[in-house]
């Protein structure tokens, strides 16, 4: 009796044990989204990190793009977000982000690594904060079917084609083999600047300024309105949805209705298993016009919330998932072009991209170096948002019938002053 009793107590005792353990887990809540295959890595990378920490339980929450620009910083300013989230909108939200720097072990590797991207994360004035790491560095550029241009029998535009040139032989080959969208540009105020600034915009005054309208910007948003009245693009994208709203042609492209499609470097690991060898998608350059050849800068980078109650387990999981080896299995699995500065020198290996996948991660990885400064100031500048957004939302109107392009160019200086005043507050 004494032995049962004393082998019940041990129970007992190694229960409330067990029990006081799973207790003092701490459990934090990831935000992600997902343009390809990042969320399974992503989970994979996290598996290992909690078998190698089980004091730390990371729950990743998968949610669409949409939700991560237009749901999570309601939840943000309401206190109710999560611990670490995935984000876009690096200016819009920098002022929910954590500063890890207290918390981590060794912020220098940071600032050597990720270093040229902080400042995209940083409120205006902040210098030192290090509130993440970017899982990807992306460039804005072209996809082309190449399949579409050889069944039309026309010749692919040379690397310094202007947009002119590209739009003249889209629509040929569209007109030729029936395809119903010659070129197809993502409803974004990201993508449609990129193509504005190599039109010439210089998208900033002499003191820093916003100054949006000017005639590089008038010029890009005048070749947008009259391709939509040409067929050189289709209202069935632009015209199908409003406000700033975001719309992709990633399924007409994936199902080979579009010939040119103007997008950027994320997309290749969705392509790349979507499509596979289906038909020829090739990346090339970007188009050139009076203000250059380029595409515009960005990515996305995962960030602590200030709302934490676990700071340091934050840290912790930041730095393990920042750290040279995982980032490198990060960027290679996924296809991304890396936004880590040691790793984007030694260069990365993509051991499961197909041929095509490598060919255009090898055109975008040469077309970061030819993106303009103008376009990363305007990257780094902390209002972007604002400026991306009133600009797809008034040119999209003129698409729409609703109004002239002079009343957008009015509209779109009065909603960037007003709502950049308004932030201010």
């Amino acid at each position: 009796m004494k032995r049962m009793a004393w082998l019940l107590g041990s129970a007992i005792a190694l229960s409330v044990a067990g029990a006081s353990g799973a207790f003092a887990q701490t459990t934090l809540r990831m935000t992600w989204y997902s343009d390809g295959n990042e969320g399974e890595v992503m989970q994979d990378l996290l598996a290992r990190f909690e078998k190698a920490n089980p004091d730390i339980k990371v729950v990743l929450d998968q949610v669409p793009f949409k939700a991560i620009n237009e749901n999570l910083p309601v939840q943000l300013a309401a206190g109710e977000g999560p611990d670490i989230a995935r984000v876009v909108d690096l200016g819009g939200v920098a002022k929910f982000m954590l500063d890890l720097r207290p918390h981590l072990k060794d912020a220098a590797y940071f600032e050597k690594n990720y270093g040229p991207f902080l400042s995209w994360m940083r409120l205006p004035g902040d210098t030192t904060s290090i509130p993440g790491y970017m899982t990807q560095l992306t460039v804005t550029g072209p996809f082309v079917n190449k399949t579409l241009f050889e069944q039309a029998g026309v010749a692919l535009p040379g690397e310094k084609a202007t947009w002119a040139d590209w739009a003249k032989a889209t629509k040929q080959v569209a007109d030729k083999v029936k395809a119903p969208f010659p070129i197809a540009i993502d409803r974004s105020g990201h993508r449609f600047l990129g193509m504005a600034i190599s039109e010439g915009a210089k998208m900033f005054d002499a003191k820093g300024e916003p100054a949006v309208i000017d005639d590089g910007f008038k010029t890009a948003a005048s070749m947008v309105v009259d391709w939509h009245k040409t067929g050189v693009m289709s209202k069935e994208l632009w015209g199908s949805v409003s406000g700033a709203t975001y719309r992709g042609a990633n399924d007409e492209f994936k199902n080979a209705q579009v010939v040119m499609y103007m997008s950027g470097s994320w997309q290749i690991s969705q392509f790349d298993k979507q499509i596979g060898n289906a038909f020829d998608w090739v990346a090339v350059p970007n188009p050139c016009g009076a203000g250059g050849c380029t595409g515009m800068p960005g990515g996305a980078a995962l960030v602590g919330i200030k709302t934490t109650k676990n700071p340091q387990a934050v840290a912790k999981v930041m730095e393990y998932l920042a750290s040279e080896p995982v980032a490198q299995e990060f960027y290679s699995r996924t296809l991304f072009v890396p936004g880590h500065v040691g790793l984007a020198q030694k260069g990365i290996d993509y051991p499961s991209a197909s041929p095509l996948a490598k060919q255009a991660l090898g055109v975008f990885g040469k077309q970061v170096g030819q993106v303009s400064q103008t376009a990363y100031a305007l990257q780094g500048y902390t209002y972007n948002r604002i400026i991306f957004n009133a600009v797809i939302s008034r040119v999209g109107q003129v698409v729409a019938g609703e109004g002239t392009l002079d009343e957008a160019y009015k509209r779109i200086e009065q909603d960037v002053a007003a709502q950049i005043a308004e932030r201010k507050k």
